[in-house]
């Protein structure tokens, strides 16, 4: 007997997992916004499902709950990742006023959707306090995914939050046509200091420097499939925020993240050189002038 996964969010990362997830289940699939789709169904009968998978944003998260989220005893894989810039909440503390710590599991690692969706081989860690939540929906992943178990909750957010800020910052060096030195060291150093910000909460170093850190950062921070990469790719050419955002047509996190960061760092006291210059950046200021700044640190 198949298990029944409802997947919230139909945009192209939920459309992935759907399309992943029904190689060995029955999956139905819900957002805002209709699809013409044989597996779409309305949100009430999505939530009655056992497992859920959901990925809205961080940034829309608090007030879809509150609107919509009823806790039925549902295990849910949360899909998305970042820092809600209006309170610095991660995640986990936005969700846990809903769902029990022990019902909740949170994904992370390298996965473009847009290879997922062909079945490409990927690599991906559930992230839970509980271990039976965790190997609930691992066991429900299909040949393709090879999934890893962690505790690390903490750590992978994070991780999967700051390494956004830092592809914002490697789109922006390739825009400005740096070179692959300094991406290099770029990418090298965003490592740590998105490590140096995970100690202040007492993540697991292993975490940054596996699939959750290490992994998905060389990922999105090296590509133009990357939303937030292309986000910096258009922050190198002068536009606002608003305007790159405008023409990408699709959420960004390293945006909201970005502010996030700044606030905590200014709060806790943390060095973080790569995301202060994202944020002045995506607040006016000269790409080239963060650059010189950048570097004179």
């Amino acid at each position: 007997m198949q298990d029944k996964i409802g997947v919230i969010g139909a945009g192209k990362w939920g459309e992935a997992l759907a399309f992943a997830m029904s190689e060995k289940n029955e999956v139905i699939i819900t957002s805002r916004t209709p699809r013409d789709w044989v597996n779409f169904r309305s949100l009430d009968e999505v939530l009655a499902c056992e497992y859920l998978i959901i990925t809205v944003p961080a940034q829309q998260v608090s007030q879809w709950l509150k609107e919509n989220f009823v806790f039925k005893g549902q295990k849910i894989l949360v899909a998305a990742k970042g820092i809600e810039a209006s309170s610095g909440k991660f995640l986990y503390e936005i969700y846990t006023q809903y769902v029990p710590s022990e019902n909740l599991a949170f994904l992370s690692g390298p996965s473009f959707a847009s290879e997922v969706i062909q079945s490409l081989p990927t690599a991906l860690v559930i992230n839970s306090h509980s271990s039976d939540t965790a190997d609930s929906f691992a066991s429900l992943f299909p040949a393709f995914i090879r999934t890893y178990i962690s505790d690390d909750v903490i750590g992978a957010e994070i991780a999967g939050a700051y390494k956004n800020v830092i592809a914002i910052a490697a789109g922006i060096c390739e825009g400005l046509g740096l070179g692959h030195n300094a991406a290099a060291s770029l990418i090298a150093r965003g490592l740590v200091e998105m490590q140096r910000f995970g100690k202040a909460y007492g993540a697991q170093d292993e975490t940054f420097l596996g699939l959750s850190g290490a992994g998905d950062l060389f990922l999105t921070a090296s590509s133009s499939m990357s939303r937030n990469y292309r986000v910096g790719l258009g922050l190198a050419q002068g536009k606002s925020k608003e305007a790159v955002c405008e023409a990408i047509g699709e959420v960004s996190e390293g945006i909201g993240t970005a502010y996030a960061l700044n606030e905590i760092a200014a709060q806790k006291g943390i060095y973080l050189p790569i995301a202060a210059e994202v944020y002045a950046i995506l607040e006016g200021k000269s790409p080239q002038q963060s650059l010189k700044d950048l570097i004179q640190r």
